[in-house]
């Protein structure tokens, strides 16, 4: 099972993006991913996702749009 965490900020920009917690999964699941600075960003549909690996743990830093 795939426990997410999420940063205050990422809660905040799902919300004002109208992303949910399902497409995040399926991003962090399913997307392309890169690492960025000793983080993850997984790119997926409009969106990308950035994220750290923490133990048994994803913790989501930041949800943003694709340009």
């Amino acid at each position: 099972m795939l426990k997410i965490r999420y940063s205050k900020h990422a809660r905040l920009r799902m919300v004002g993006r109208g992303i949910s917690e399902g497409e995040v999964k399926e991003a962090i699941i399913k997307g392309a991913k890169r690492i960025q600075n000793g983080k993850i960003v997984s790119l997926y549909s409009y969106f990308e996702v950035v994220y750290k690996k923490i133990k048994d743990e994803i913790y989501v830093i930041t949800v943003k749009p694709r340009w």
